[in-house]
This record gives structure tokens, C-alpha cells and sequence, in this order.
């Protein structure tokens, strides 16, 4: 069974990300593992349009959980890609942020998938509770809110 991500029918974030040389592979093409640079930076640019940084959600960092991709096309050197990314799944400690990439100029999807996100306390080295904050500026962004799964 191969993974499956859903997509909301509209995302609240749209950034542009080019793919360099030295995203390419020895296939010519953007490396699979190298798009994840590419999600993480949207990631980001997502945080910051919120007012918040990977190391300061409200007083908190986030950390990666989980990674789901599945990728649906190629994408070469100079291509410009737009990640769409938005938040669903809200959970006590974490949430999912679903992004789908796309090329620019011809509108072909490249990839999507989502990444499990939880917060985390590294002064404690611990998982905290999701921000308030956090939950109240994706929730009044999303078009799709997405109940908590666990």
C-alpha cells in the first residue's frame, strides 16, 4: 500500500521556493530527499507569516514528528516551485501542516504530503502542550479545520 495525503480544497499559505543545483541528483532531477529542504523552508516562511519561528511558538520550538510524501512529478534546476501549506489534524501536543508543490509557471503538481509537527520545550527536553496562540492563528486561517486524532 503506497502512502495517500489528502489535500484540503484550499490552503492558507502560498510561498515560492527555486530549486538549485544543488537540489539536483545524479538523475538530473530535484533529489527526493532534498525536497524536504524545500517543505521545511515553506515550513518556515509559514511559521514566520504567524509571527512565530521554529524556536518560538508563544515561548515554545516545534520539532518534526513524522513525514509523509508523495511525490508526483519531476522538477529541475531553475524550475520555481509554490508550496501551499496549511495545518490540520490539531492535537493537545502537535498537529500535521499538509503542503502540496507545484511548478510555477505550468501548475503541475511535483509533490505533496504532510509533516507531523509536536511542541517541544528544549529547556526541558520535553513535549508541551500546543500554544494557544498557535491554535487560535491556524485555526482562524484554515478553511478546514480538522478535529484531533488522538
Amino acid at each position: 500500500m503506497r502512502v495517500s495525503v489528502p489535500l484540503p480544497s484550499d490552503f492558507p499559505f502560498v510561498t515560492e521556493v527555486p530549486v538549485y543545483i544543488s537540489h539536483i541528483n545524479y538523475g538530473g532531477h530535484l533529489d527526493n530527499a532534498l525536497l524536504l529542504t524545500l517543505v521545511s523552508e515553506a515550513r518556515l516562511r509559514f511559521l514566520k507569516s504567524m509571527g512565530f519561528t521554529e524556536l518560538d511558538v508563544d515561548g515554545v520550538g516545534i520539532i518534526v514528528a513524522d513525514a509523509a510524501v508523495q511525490y508526483r512529478a519531476e522538477a529541475f534546476h531553475g524550475d520555481l516551485l509554490e508550496v501551499r501549506m496549511g495545518a490540520g489534524n490539531l492535537g493537545r501536543k502537535g498537529c500535521d501542516l499538509i503542503w502540496q508543490m507545484a511548478d510555477h509557471k505550468t501548475g503541475h503538481e511535483v509533490a505533496r504530503g504532510k509533516t507531523g509537527i509536536v511542541f517541544f520545550d528544549y529547556a526541558a527536553r520535553q513535549v508541551v502542550e500546543m500554544p494557544a496562540a498557535f491554535r487560535r492563528a491556524v485555526s482562524a486561517r484554515s478553511p478546514e479545520p480538522h478535529a484531533c486524532a488522538a
